[in-house]
Order: structure tokens, then C-alpha cells, then sequence
């Protein structure tokens, strides 16, 4: 049991059958009344944000979610494999868990599998992959402005803007959260 005196950021609980995680919390003491927590949560199994106060002598059960990492192996359809690099197991991911980074992720790649009592909610990739464009307008010799970005299609299929004097065939770096160009890779 947790009282939302203890929530801190990043924990986990139960409220109404919800596993909910804290992004926020504020301990308030008005001058009149009763202190408070005023605290924003999301739903981790949704991603609903919402805001709520609580007495501070609230409880809630913990709630434990696992996170694992796992090997993407393929997908058939709308189920994703994963495998388990313990026990070589198989496990199929709805492709509606998988979110937006995903379209970063490559065969062979391991990510983060978020789960709570065996129910997965959430993928999560590396922070950073490096992977080749292969398809974009070629690039020029000095061509060095800043801020000036083309389109390009990654290896994956998914599409970024890149620095003009990124190529066909460069491999590059990417921050899977923002989507954004780091940096051209080296060798």
C-alpha cells in the first residue's frame, strides 16, 4: 500500500482497477483547510493524462510494472514477435501497443516491453538507432546552411528530414522519442 503523501515521480499504483503512474505531484498546504496532493498521472495502460488531488492519507495498492527487454523478430499482420532472450520464447504483440517510435525498429533490435500482470501496454525502443537512408534528393559539396532540412526515407520505410548534404546510403543517427536527425554515423 502507498499513501499519496509517498507518491513521488515515476511511481506506480492502482486507482479503480487503473494502474496509474505519477508525472507530476505538488504537497499543498493552504492556510485554510486541509493540505492536499495535487498530482498529474497517466494511465499507463491508455496514456490518458489527467489531474486529480487527493487527501494525503489516501491509499492505493502498488502496482509493479515490468519492463523486459526483448528482441524484435518479425511481424505477420498486425501481431508483432518478440523473443525472449531468456527462455527463446516467441511472445506476439498487438501492432496497436507498438506506438509511434516503433517505426524506428529493425529486425534483431532489442526494446523495452512494458507489461503489468502479464498484460503488454507498451514498446519501447532504444533512445537512440542508427540506420540507413535509403531514399532522399542527394546532397551537395558545402552545402552547410543551417536549419535547411529534405525529406528522406530510412531503411525502416519511415520518413525524417535530414541536412541537405545527407545521402543516399549514409547512415545516420536518430533520437527514437522526437524523431529528429542527430548526426551523420561514422564508418
Amino acid at each position: 500500500m502507498i499513501t499519496a503523501s509517498e507518491f513521488r515521480n515515476g511511481v506506480t499504483f492502482e486507482m479503480d482497477s487503473q494502474v496509474m503512474q505519477v508525472i507530476e505531484f505538488q504537497h499543498v498546504k493552504p492556510g485554510k483547510g486541509a493540505a492536499f496532493v495535487r498530482t498529474k498521472m497517466k494511465n499507463v495502460m491508455t496514456g490518458a493524462v489527467t489531474e486529480t488531488s487527493f487527501n494525503p492519507t489516501a491509499k492505493f495498492e502498488s502496482a509493479f510494472v515490468e519492463r523486459k527487454d526483448m528482441e524484435y523478430s518479425y511481424n505477420d499482420g498486425d501481431l508483432y514477435y518478440f523473443m525472449d532472450p531468456e527462455t527463446f520464447e516467441l511472445v506476439p504483440i498487438d501492432g496497436h501497443v507498438l506506438g509511434d517510435s516503433f517505426r524506428f525498429v529493425t529486425e534483431n533490435m532489442v526494446c523495452k516491453i512494458q507489461s503489468y500482470k502479464n498484460k503488454v501496454f507498451g514498446v519501447e525502443p532504444p533512445n537512440f538507432v542508427e540506420l540507413v537512408i535509403q531514399e532522399t534528393d542527394p546532397g551537395f559539396k558545402g552545402d552547410t546552411a543551417t536549419n535547411v532540412t529534405k525529406p528522406a526515407i530510412l531503411e525502416t520505410g519511415a520518413e525524417i528530414k535530414v541536412p541537405l548534404f545527407i545521402n543516399p546510403g549514409d547512415k545516420i543517427k536518430i533520437d527514437t522519442r522526437t524523431g529528429e536527425y542527430l548526426e551523420r554515423s561514422k564508418g
